[in-house]
């Protein structure tokens, strides 16, 4: 019995390669059968034309046997591998085979590009909003301050430079000679009004003579009655914190704080470092041993531990605490004017930073958002830029080391504070 197909003999077998054959050339080589593809054969037995012969290495015979029997398998036309015309061959157009490339669209992509860098940026806006907001620590209750003036026109913001020492080594306390005084004290004092005639700010002389008012305390809940005592104004931060030295600034004013903003030392000197320092003209040669300050006159820039020395120089001045306000009020002014530089808020490895050491060591009110402390800062921006004025309060002269207050200037001042007026008078 032969199980070899039609045309092949026992002896055919025995000749080729891979079955002993000697031949020096594979079958592979000589005798390969040309693959086919074309239509679909009809089924065995209908009409299936015979298959030519496989004898002698000659293949299925020549090309007239092919069309003799009626069978082209399309190798020929060139529908096999694609030929024009074929089964997904090329085009007359396009002999590669490959499909016309569209046009690039544009309009679609700039819209698609303008959409993600949108969505970015609320998103980064939204997270920063958020991140922000949960560092500030709202920890002074304004509600506790009892018989408080009427509100008036604009916002009147309390802020309060504190020498708080915590979180600071005896490295740091060292370095930038803060000493280690337990406890904190104010070391100054500002009212930042704004408002639509222009922003104000005014510094209240921490050796301010005042009267300590009846308050209720911060952390007992108990009334204390007014005696008529007369101290110094930093004195009421000491004996109570910021409650009571809001409620002393609005005895003795008659004007109603509406938000209340402290830093320490540590986070003042971190915000300079963190925006690469501050340049200030410092008019005059200055050597204070008490607060680290050696400075030449003229253009320089202040680091953190350099900043902190001159605002809290005073006693190398003529003026003492007086002209020591006018240094705070003139380097505040310029360190809000830094930090709104594109350079600070559109470079985010500076203005995370920079917002961070500020945040870190902020206490505000409960009721202080971050737009309120926003509006604070770029007014504090535009009075360094000429669009709001700074001063000092009134001054009439002294008792006890203590300076007094001109109390017909400061009536007129917090008048034209509370009815949002220009403000006309002049400071101490």
């Amino acid at each position: 019995m032969n199980d070899w197909p039609e045309g092949w003999s026992d002896s055919d077998r025995g000749s080729r390669y891979g079955n002993g054959s000697a031949a020096a050339q594979p079958e592979s080589a000589r005798v390969m059968r040309q693959v086919r593809r074309g239509p679909a054969a009809p089924p065995h037995g209908a009409g299936v034309p015979q298959q030519p012969s496989y004898v002698n290495g000659q293949g299925y015979g020549d090309y007239t046997d092919a069309r003799q029997t009626g069978y082209d398998s399309g190798y020929n036309t060139g529908q096999v591998y694609g030929g024009p015309g074929g089964p997904g061959g090329p085009g007359p157009e396009d002999p590669y085979g490959s499909a016309p490339r569209p046009a690039p669209n544009w309009r679609r992509r700039i819209k698609w590009t303008a959409i993600t860098v949108v969505s970015v940026l609320v998103v980064t806006t939204v997270g920063t909003y958020f991140w922000a907001d949960g560092k500030l620590k709202r920890e002074v209750d304004l509600s506790k301050v009892i018989d408080r003036p009427e509100a008036g026109e604009g916002t009147n913001f309390l802020i309060v430079g504190s020498d708080s020492r915590e979180g600071m080594s005896a490295e740091d306390k060292k370095k930038l000679h803060t000493g280690s005084a337990e406890g904190k004290r104010t070391d100054s004092m500002m009212i930042l009004h704004t408002g639509s005639n222009g922003d104000t700010l005014i510094s209240l002389p921490r050796d301010s003579d005042v009267e300590i008012p009846s308050f209720v305390g911060s952390e007992s809940g108990k009334t204390y009655k007014g005696t008529g005592r007369h101290t110094k104004l930093n004195a009421a931060y000491a004996e109570d914190g910021p409650e009571l030295l809001v409620r002393t600034v609005e005895f003795n004013t008659g004007l109603r704080i509406d938000h209340y903003v402290e830093i320490g030392f540590a986070g003042f000197a971190n915000i300079v470092d963190a925006v690469g320092g501050v340049e200030m003209d410092i008019p005059q040669d200055i050597k204070d041993t008490k607060s680290g300050a050696d400075f030449k006159k003229g253009k320089q820039t202040l680091d953190g531990q350099e900043a902190l020395a001159f605002v809290r120089t005073r006693y190398a001045l003529a003026g003492s605490d007086l002209d020591r306000t006018k240094n705070q009020q003139k380097f505040l002014a310029a360190l809000a004017n830094q930090v709104a530089t594109p350079g600070t808020v559109l470079n985010p490895f500076k203005l995370y930073p920079t917002m961070s050491a500020g945040l870190d060591t902020l206490i505000v009110d409960k009721d202080m958002g971050l737009y309120d402390l926003g509006s604070m800062f770029f007014a504090m921006k535009g009075v360094n830029s000429g669009d709001g004025k700074s001063m000092n309060m009134p001054i009439s002269g002294s008792s006890g080391g203590n300076l007094v207050w001109d109390k017909a200037k400061v009536k007129q001042l917090v008048s034209q504070l509370k009815n949002d007026e220009k403000v006309t008078v002049s400071g101490g």
